[in-house]
Order: structure tokens, then sequence, then C-alpha cells
């Protein structure tokens, strides 16, 4: 009986003395629950009558002020919850459980200790933004009074609009944008290009900024490989836009200059008829195919640029292989023209036109083995199919001449045989001849 008072007693006293814990943890949850209270109402209210939903609006952040007012809300009860974790380690230290109170006061610690850090990239991000969307408006401005987009019609390009319809007069919705504002135009898309290449090094200095090295360094190490390639890539997109109408300009050019040659005429002097030739303008044919080799080189030069060694080992294959390809061309062509030719000629001298066109594909056959052969295009096959047709060809000679002509040689062959015969009865005679 006496054990059981006495724990009685001993638990009573625990409880007397936790007392005066509790009333101070109790005091501490009022107090972070009247100072999270008034942190929120500042934030929701004060800042609301400051009219910082209107400045949302404005900044484009939210469509709405009534969105503006929920983004005010929800930084209210963040701020609400945060207050109350930073008096958490308090309450529980007033209530003696050290032992949960202590991996709770190490994390607030650290993250008292990581705020600034925060707050730093914070501003950081927040002041780069809109230094780099104050550059992109100088810059968009820029070109519009260069009237950039007149220029860059000019040479031919059409800019993609977004269509309106006849009754487009009427104003715009509410936070929608005009029609005017939505087409994409050269000037919007540089000044966008400004904008990324601004905010680029500001997001590095914000996540080196936050010292967190497993996270900063992989994305630091690829934002500041592409703000070293930024250079090439611009150098690149030049190469390719001065290849381009380089090779456009030399192309007209050339064009222009074989059509004052009158070079269509070869088609009159080798025989092709005037249709065919139609189809086939040679002066446009040289100087596309002169275009298309000007842009493949600036092409890979400007792939050497970006040091894409893959795509660049492919372009520098392909004119090296193009030499062979010209070439090729150049025996068909030959061949062709050749071929036509002496059609022309046999079918005038000969009046046989089965003749003239068996020697013209003969022509052309030959010139496409050949061409197989200086492209490299199975070239132990093409010359195995060569020697089997031309060896086909001459055993069909062979035993077509043969055939048709056997009586003729029969006759030949008897006339000549008594003729030996009766040299060789007469003794007088000398050797016999033939």
């Amino acid at each position: 009986m006496n054990n059981v008072s006495n724990s009685f007693e001993s638990a009573l006293a625990s409880l007397v003395q936790a007392i005066p814990n509790v009333i101070v943890a109790l005091l501490l949850l009022l107090l972070a629950y009247i100072v999270a209270s008034l942190v929120r109402g500042v934030i929701v209210k004060g800042f609301g009558k400051l009219g910082a939903p209107r400045g949302l609006v404005k900044s484009r952040v939210v469509t709405s002020e009534e969105q503006g007012r929920d983004v005010l809300r929800s930084i209210g009860n963040v701020f609400f919850f945060l207050i109350f974790i930073l008096f958490l380690p308090s309450i529980l230290d007033a209530l003696n459980m050290q032992s949960v109170a202590q991996p709770i006061t190490n994390m607030v610690e650290q993250f008292l200790a990581f705020l600034p850090n925060i707050f730093a990239a914070v501003v950081i991000l927040v002041i780069g933004f809109y230094i780099a969307r104050l550059v992109r408006n100088l810059v968009h401005n820029l070109l519009l009074s260069l009237n950039i987009d007149h220029w860059f019609n000019r040479l031919g390009h059409t800019q993609t609009r977004t269509a309106a319809p006849a009754d487009s007069a009427a104003p715009a919705a509410p936070g929608e944008k005009p029609a005017a504002q939505n087409k994409i135009t050269l000037a919007k898309i540089l000044s966008n290009i400004v904008f990324v290449v601004i905010m680029i090094p500001i997001v590095t200095v914000a996540l080196e900024t936050l010292s967190i090295q497993t996270i900063s360094e992989p994305i630091t190490s690829v934002l500041n490989t592409v703000l070293t390639m930024i250079p090439n890539i611009f150098v690149a997109i030049i190469l390719v836009i001065a290849g381009y109408y380089l090779a456009k300009f030399i192309s007209d050019l050339l064009i222009s200059l074989l059509q004052r040659t009158g070079i269509n005429s070869v088609y009159d002097f080798i025989g092709i008829e005037r249709g065919d030739s139609k189809r086939f303008d040679l002066a446009n044919i040289i100087g596309q195919v002169v275009k298309v080799l000007i842009i493949v080189f600036f092409t890979v030069e400007a792939l050497n640029v970006l040091q894409l060694y893959v795509l660049n080992q492919i372009g520098n294959a392909i004119i090296l292989y193009l030499p062979m390809v010209v070439s090729a061309l150049l025996i068909l062509g030959l061949a062709i023209a050749g071929g036509t030719l002496l059609q022309g000629v046999i079918r005038r001298y000969t009046n046989s036109p089965f003749s003239a066109a068996l020697v013209k594909y003969i022509v052309i056959i030959f010139a496409v083995f050949m061409a197989l052969d200086q492209l490299g295009f199975a070239t132990t096959i093409v010359n195995i199919g060569f020697l089997l047709i031309l060896g086909g060809l001459s055993i069909a000679f062979a035993i077509s001449f043969g055939i048709g002509g056997r009586d003729f040689a029969k006759r030949n062959l008897d006339r000549f045989e008594r003729k030996i015969q009766r040299d060789s009865n007469d003794p007088t005679d000398g050797p016999p001849s033939i």
C-alpha cells in the first residue's frame, strides 16, 4: 500500500512540475499563432492594398487580379506554416522533449543558414529576369525601327501569320492578345534569342549562389557548355545564311549567262527534238547544281564550326564523292549527246532507223557501265556484267552470222575446194595459187 501511495505521489509531483512547462509551451504556441497570423495578414492584406495583384498582372506573372490575390494567399500560408516550424523547437524544449526537438532544431538551423542563399538566388533571378526582359524589349523595338521584317520579306521569305477574319477590327477580350501581336516575326525571334542568352549566365550565377553542389554543378556545366557554344551557333547560322544567298546569287547569275550564250541550242545541234529540250533546261539544271554544291560547302563548314564531328565527317565524305558523281554525269551526258548525234548521222546516210537506234543505245549502255565503274558502285559485279553482255553479244553475232550465211559460206568453200583440186591435177603449173 505504501508503494502505491509513493508512486501516486511521485506521479502527482511530476505532473505538478510539468504544468509550468506545458503552460510555457502553450504560450509559445499561442505566440507562434499570433505572429504567423500577423505575417500572413501583412502579406495578404498589406501587399493587396499596395497593389501587388495589379503589379503581378502588369508583370504578366498572372492574367487577372483574382489570380494575383490567390498567389498572395498562397505565399501567406507558406509563411504561416514556416513560422510555426521556427517556433516548434522552442515548444518541444519547453516540454523537455529533447530527443524529438534536437533533429527538428538541426533541420531548422540548416534551413535558416540556407535562407540567405535562397534569398540571394531569388533576388538574382528576379533582377536578371527584368534586365533580360528590358534588353529584349529594347532589341525588339530597335529591330522594328530598322524594319528588319520588311527587308527579310524582300529576300523572298514570308512570315507565319495568324489568320484574322474580315471583321477582326472588334476589340479583343480582356486577357486576350490581339491577332497582330501573336504573329511570329523575325524581330520577335531575335529578341527572344537575346533574352535567352542573357538569362543563361543569370541562372548559372543563381545556381552557384545556392551552393548545392550535387544539383548546381551538372546544371552549371550544361549551361556553361551552351553559353560557350552560342558564339559558334551564331557563326554557323551566319555561314548557312550567307552560303544560301551567295549560292542563290551565283546560280541566278550563271543561269542568266548560260541562257544568253544559247546553251540550249546544243539540242538542235545534237538532233534532240524541241519538246524534250523544253523539259530539260540545261542552263537551269547547271545553275541549280552549282547552287546545291555551294550550299553543301557552307553547310559542312558550319558543322565544322559547331564541332559536330559525325555530321562533319558525313559532309566531307559527300564532298569527296562529288567529283565522281560529276564525272559520271558528264560521261552519261556525253554518251547521250554522242549517241543521239550518231543516230542522226547513221539514219541520214543509211536510211535505217533500227541500225541508228541500235548504235545509240550501245553507246549509252557502254556509258552506263563506265559511269557505274566511276562511281565505284559494285565494281566487280559491273565489270563481270559488262564482260558477260559483251561476250553474249559476240556469241549472238557469231551464231546469227553463221546460221544466216551458211549457204553462202558453203558455196564459196566448194568453189575454193574445186579450184585447189584443179590446180593440183595440172602438173605444168607451179604451186597452187589462191
